[in-house]
């Protein structure tokens, strides 16, 4: 029986044309399943960070860092279920209310420290930020009044930096990257022709 769970991935790549497409249609080609996806800048020009949350077995993800690892738009991997990370997530939700409902809505909200981003007479609209399961449980207490839109921005990631703190004899593969610079790396296009094709 394999051991289906989500997977936690953030990949640091070349700001070039096509570069979401050709990541994506790796995972399509062998049926992964993509739970959502972000993308956005980060501290280096030219580099931005995808955060992937993909389904599948522990076997069948590795595969698959290697595959990406072999494309050139591709400068590092990061698999978060290695070290201890922190995520966040924000969703946007407009919740139906009526004078009745209205203030039990926005206690409900307060309690999970929403911010009211939108105001009308029949709809107030919440900007909620937290991990998976916070954004998940406020959904749920606000799905009872009547949701008439979400939108979720998926998850992103960083490694903690408290992983510093831990022994290096913790590590099985060397010490943690947790205090090191992202792009420090051995370049992609020297370890890919190592990487046999599994795909």
């Amino acid at each position: 029986m394999t051991d289906t769970r989500d997977h936690l991935l953030s990949i640091l790549v070349r700001d070039e044309p096509r570069v979401l497409t050709r990541i994506t249609a790796l995972f399509g080609r062998r049926g992964y399943n993509i739970r959502s996806l972000s993308v956005g800048s980060t501290e280096h020009p030219g580099v931005s960070r995808m955060t992937i949350v993909v389904s599948g077995d522990r076997g069948v993800v590795e595969q698959a860092i290697r595959q990406l690892e072999k494309l050139h738009d591709v400068v590092k991997i990061i698999d978060h279920s290695l070290e201890k990370y922190v995520d966040r997530e924000l969703v946007l939700v407009k919740v139906a209310i009526t004078p009745e409902s209205r203030v039990e809505v926005r206690q409900i909200a307060e309690d999970f420290r929403s911010r009211i981003v939108d105001v009308g007479r029949h709809a107030l609209t919440f900007e909620v930020t937290g991990d998976e399961g916070k954004i998940t449980a406020f959904i749920e207490q606000m799905r009872p009044f009547g949701i008439l839109e979400t939108m979720r921005t998926g998850r992103i990631a960083l490694t903690r930096g408290s992983n510093a703190d831990i022994p290096a004899h913790v590590y099985h593969e060397g010490e943690t990257q947790a205090l090191q610079p992202t792009l420090e790396v051995q370049p992609r296009e020297e370890r890919a022709r190592h990487v046999p094709n599994l795909f």
